[in-house]
């Protein structure tokens, strides 16, 4: 059995990342430890006065192909693997005159950064796949039992705390984290090459693996979760593309909640979805007032109009920097959570400032809009749902006009707001719009006459000479015919249903227009 502490008399480093190196390297040699190394790291240790042995010395072979052999060879591995209470091993050393490896320092050639620079060629990317590193890596961990492996800079301040302590030593349970740490490190590093391969793949076939795996960062731990009796963390998906919240910007404010984070991901998908200035307000992951208008001011203001009410202790999304006239806006609304925005100006921000409870965030990539092909998933107890983005863009000319009446030029662009808003209200979803703002949404309904009904309610007088979008068909014309009656014109829904023919009875009765798109958008 091996004992708790190991002392470490010879160590190999080899890194890309050379943050503490020096510092980390002098604290070894008050050890009297022998430090074997390659390439950059030995001409930065030979630099800072450390006294370092090359790995071709080491091994008597000479690095060949450019580097991309050096540390792959028997010399290496074998002081790395040989294990330290099997006598065999401990013979077989000793004949083969190889020397014990009791610490790796390692950290792999940046592979994500270059592969996340658009300016990297592919041969560039491939001369970025470290070899020798992983394998090292791989090695020490395996005999995390006689090797200290260590992949990660931030741990150089603990290691050498912990061996001062222990005159050179280094516990069991250590060497067991940083093994855990080095698997993870590999895995995640392995994964990201295996997508760059991937998205090369040219083969058609439905684009869903075989295998799925995700690889998430801890970005920071959360007051708490959905309730104060639950714990949260948030974690980023370092490789990802489009736009994301991970990477927004916190101008102040309190910190953000795990409903906050929510929310305002329900808030981000739907400025994506909008070229021309447009604001939405956003509670419990719906939208309870969105608009379009000439300028952010104009675009928050009618949004707000939609449902004040609801508008309270809401998030608010938009999708151009946030000005002065639009500042005064927010700051003379009662109570918002956060504002999301891909900037912010001077003074618009030292306004906002004021209230010192509101969470500003700046994300520049709103402006960049929805990249094509994502894909979302979602979470059920031990499995997951993964699917191609909600991204379809309706063309008017596919339309087909169901009604005896067609639409005015003016309902149609208050059909086609109302269209991309309702796909980002949770189904049974019904939105009222006018002059390309909401006045009413019912969402979150299990019948879709309710969720008419609901709208409705909200949208009182301004349902007059509104239009109605349906995220999906209406099976019977009851909830067709509640808007109807309330002063709705005209409809844009999906169709297909067996009950087309009294829905298109009952819109034609009504004098109003409806057009179907042949599309649904279901949002659970």
């Amino acid at each position: 059995m091996m004992t708790d502490l190991i002392k470490i008399r010879r160590a190999l480093i080899s890194v890309s990342d050379k943050t503490g190196l020096t510092e980390f390297a002098r604290a070894l040699a008050k050890f009297n430890i022998e430090i074997i190394s390659t390439g950059g790291t030995l001409a930065a240790l030979k630099k800072a006065g450390i006294q370092a042995v090359s790995v071709s010395t080491f091994t008597g072979a000479p690095e060949v192909l450019g580097g991309r052999v050096k540390t792959l060879h028997p010399k290496i591995h074998a002081g790395i693997l040989f294990r330290r209470d099997n006598p065999d091993d401990c013979a077989e050393l000793t004949h083969q005159e190889y020397k014990s490896i009791d610490m790796v320092v390692v950290n792999l050639y940046p592979f994500e950064k270059t592969v996340g620079n658009p300016k990297s060629t592919d041969a560039e990317i491939i001369e970025n796949i470290d070899i020798g590193g992983p394998s090292m890596v791989r090695a020490s961990a395996k005999n995390f039992a006689g090797v200290a492996i260590i992949t990660d800079p931030a741990d150089y301040p603990s290691i050498v705390a912990e061996m001062d302590t222990n005159d050179g030593a280094i516990a069991f349970s250590t060497r067991r984290h940083l093994a855990a740490k080095a698997f993870d490190l590999t895995y995640r590093y392995d994964r990201l090459i295996a997508q760059y391969f991937g998205g090369l793949s040219t083969v058609e076939d439905t684009g869903f693996p075989t295998h799925l795996e995700f690889s998430y960062t801890l970005q920071s731990k959360l007051r708490y979760g959905e309730n104060p009796h639950q714990l949260g963390a948030f974690y980023i998906d370092g490789h990802f593309k489009g736009p994301s919240l991970s990477r927004a910007e916190i101008l102040a404010g309190k910190e953000l909640s795990y409903n906050n984070i929510a929310d305002m991901d329900s808030c981000l998908e739907m400025l994506l979805d909008f070229k021309e200035p447009f604001a939405c307000i956003v509670k419990h992951a719906n939208p309870c007032g969105a608009a379009t208008g000439k300028s952010p001011a104009d675009a928050y203001r009618d949004a707000l109009a939609s449902d004040p009410l609801s508008a309270f202790g809401s998030i608010i999304g938009l999708n151009r920097k946030v000005d002065m006239a639009t500042a005064q806006l927010l700051y003379d609304t009662e109570f918002i959570e956060c504002i999301l925005a891909p900037g912010y100006d001077v003074e618009a921000l030292e306004l906002l400032k004021k209230k010192k409870t509101r969470r500003l965030l700046s994300l520049p990539e709103i402006t960049a809009g929805r990249p094509s092909g994502e894909k979302t998933a979602k979470f059920v107890r031990g499995a997951i749902l993964y699917q191609t983005a909600d991204d379809h863009q309706l063309d008017p000319a596919t339309l087909q006009v169901a009604s005896k009446r067609k639409p005015t030029d003016a309902e149609l662009t208050s059909l086609l707001f109302a269209w991309k808003v309702v796909k980002h209200t949770k189904s049974n979803a019904i939105v009222i719009a006018r002059n390309a703002a909401t006045v009413g949404i019912g969402m979150g309904q299990t019948s879709r006459v309710d969720a008419s009904a609901l709208a409705v309610k909200r949208a009182g007088e301004r349902a007059k000479g509104a239009v109605l979008a349906s995220d999906a068909f209406f099976p019977m014309p009851d909830g067709a015919e509640v808007a109807l009656e309330s002063g709705v014109t005209a409809i844009i829904q999906p169709g297909g249903s067996k009950g087309d023919p009294k829905v298109i009875e009952a819109v034609d009765k009504a004098g109003a227009a409806m057009v179907f798109t042949g599309v649904r958008h279901f949002r659970h």
